[in-house]
């Protein structure tokens, strides 16, 4: 499903019209992009959370040329999902 699939579901399922749903979604979107830039974690209740993580530096190899390169430490987002969610999908 992609973002317009998606809006499409949301005005369906929600009575809202097309454009109310693509402002609906653009708002979430925004706001847990905010959250997450803080550092902060965005959970919803028997979906799942989101939260950013730090990645250390590590090596690793170029596939291409076996040399051993060394890979950046970074800040990730992860997804736990919830239990409702998880119990629906299995």
């Amino acid at each position: 499903m992609n973002k317009a699939e998606l809006i499409d579901a949301m005005a369906s399922h929600s009575g809202l019209t097309k454009a109310d749903a693509k402002k609906a979604l653009d708002s979430f979107i925004g706001a847990t992009t905010e959250a997450l830039k803080k550092g902060d974690r965005v959970a919803l209740v028997g979906f799942g959370s989101f939260s950013v993580s730090k990645r250390e530096e590590r090596k690793g190899r170029n596939p291409q040329t076996g040399k051993e390169i060394t890979i950046p430490a970074k800040k990730v987002v992860k997804f736990k999902a919830g239990a409702e969610l998880s119990d629906v999908v299995k």
